[in-house]
């Protein structure tokens, strides 16, 4: 992304947000693009804004682990300037937002599981926001489910990919979470959207 378009980009993200707030974008690469199409949405990674010392960063969970990063470093890895940023309905309080960062803390540098199993010590960015959220708030952002129902959801995906991604077996019944089904919860409303 052009350091310009960047600029103003994130100077609009600043302009619109609250710690606490979801924020949603699309990365361009071969595995998070299957990862929207497989989910019938233009998303592929999810993570929540947080503010330190004066600056803001997004909290997420990336290869190889859960971090937290510069929210200017984050929206530079978005692909068309794709962004949207959420906000549960009611907003949060201070003291929510206190607790999100503390629910979000033993979670930080947990490794990242590229077979985006739910059930699992490790994280991916959609888990990492629905485990955080729900321990925190006891709001529960998406919706949980098998990689079965996920594909027979969204007959687009390329069940070929995903064959070969789990080397030739798909774990039909492995339960997963993904940034799609966090994008339309009704729990949220938008602040942001470039899309």
């Amino acid at each position: 992304m052009k350091t310009q378009q960047l600029d103003l980009l994130e100077q609009q993200v600043k302009n619109s947000i609250s710690e606490g707030d979801i924020i949603f974008i699309s990365i361009d690469s071969f595995l998070y693009r299957q990862v929207a199409k497989g989910t019938g949405s233009w998303t592929s990674h999810v993570g929540f804004i947080v503010k330190e010392n004066d600056e803001w960063f997004v909290m997420e969970s990336a290869v190889p682990t859960v971090t937290r990063c510069r929210l200017r470093k984050f929206l530079a890895r978005t692909t068309n300037n794709e962004v949207s940023i959420m906000r549960v309905k009611d907003g949060l309080t201070a003291d929510q937002v206190s607790r999100l960062k503390k629910a979000a803390q033993p979670r930080m540098g947990k490794l990242y599981h590229l077979g985006f199993k739910f059930d699992s010590k490790r994280q991916f960015c959609s888990k990492f926001v629905y485990l955080t959220f729900k321990e925190a708030l006891g709001v529960e952002i998406g919706k949980v489910q098998t990689l079965e129902a996920l594909l027979e959801e969204n007959p687009q995906a390329s069940v070929n990919f995903w064959r070969c991604w789990y080397f030739g077996l798909i774990p039909w019944q492995r339960k997963t979470i993904t940034p799609a089904s966090q994008l339309v919860d009704p729990q949220l409303r938008t602040v942001f959207a470039t899309r």
